[in-house]
């Protein structure tokens, strides 16, 4: 069995996170563990393709409003929560995605600097 993925927070997601309620906070918990292990997400789930390869959604809701959690899939030993947000409507505001792609970019750039100081290390 794999060992648990780290869990790399980007930008305010683990603080947006934090502040959602009680509930919400246990169902995204125990999903993102699952996800930890390599398991499925214990919530609704869905590829965010059109905003980049390995883009998920992890999906709930309260009586109140909609709850979201986007994070870039496993790599190595570690999972990226992108962004945590609230939503109102069925579409996803323009402004969390570009939140989103923003932090993408930004952790794909890190980690192909990463990459590359390490081979030069090799060397």
């Amino acid at each position: 069995m794999k060992e648990s993925a780290q869990i790399h927070w980007v930008g305010d997601a683990k603080d947006v996170l934090s502040a959602f309620p009680q509930d919400v906070k246990g169902v995204f918990g125990y999903s993102l563990r699952r996800l930890q292990k390599g398991l499925l997400p214990d919530c609704d789930a869905r590829r965010m393709e059109s905003v980049g390869k390995g883009v998920w959604e992890l999906k709930t809701a309260d009586e109140r409003t909609w709850y979201r959690v986007i994070y870039l899939t496993r790599i190595g030993d570690a999972l990226y929560v992108l962004h945590a947000f609230e939503k109102d409507s069925r579409k996803t505001d323009r402004r969390d995605l570009e939140i989103v792609k923003f932090r993408l970019k930004t952790v794909l750039a890190q980690l192909k600097t990463a990459k590359e100081e390490g081979y030069g290390q090799e060397n």
